[in-house]
């Protein structure tokens, strides 16, 4: 008489490791796609921060105008929250880094003004890795009018969102 063995086969194994690569196969796009998504939301919520923020600032120091960088409108060093024209703090660390670009969500920030005093600004959110991190690029000014490109740098005369 055989002694019947308990257990799966290798046969049946391979079956179920072959069904769990097949819905892998299926999901991970699907999860990457909502990735990239989500990057875009972020980005574009943070231009819209930048864009109070800049309103504020402004409004707050009107013989400075508008703040030159990024830096200017955030704390200046983690925890600071004494608010002054050179740390506004009306953004966070992250997005308010000492130096540009500022990378957030998949995104690199910069900021850019004109005039002395300010009267002019423009923000930037391009992609860390254009496919990967994010597909559009965004560009706002002191319009407040946010605008995106799918292929490179997006500028004042791309379509708004």
């Amino acid at each position: 008489m055989q002694k019947r063995q308990k257990g799966f086969s290798l046969i049946e194994l391979l079956i179920v490791v072959a069904i769990i690569l097949i819905i892998a196969a299926i999901a991970i796009p699907n999860l990457l796609r909502s990735r990239i998504a989500a990057n875009e939301a972020s980005a574009v919520g943070s231009l819209r921060t930048i864009n109070t923020a800049q309103v504020t600032y402004s409004s707050t120091y009107p013989a400075t105008g508008y703040a030159s960088t990024l830096a200017v409108l955030g704390p200046g060093t983690a925890g600071n929250t004494s608010a002054n024209s050179s740390n506004a703090v009306l953004i966070d660390f992250v997005l308010g880094c000492p130096s540009q670009p500022c990378t957030k969500s998949g995104y690199q920030f910069s900021l850019s003004a004109t005039g002395g005093p300010p009267t002019w600004y423009a923000s930037t959110a391009n992609p860390v890795t254009a496919g990967q991190t994010g597909q559009r690029h965004f560009y706002s000014d002191a319009t407040v009018v946010i605008r995106y490109n799918g292929t490179a740098a997006a500028t004042s005369v791309d379509s708004p969102i």
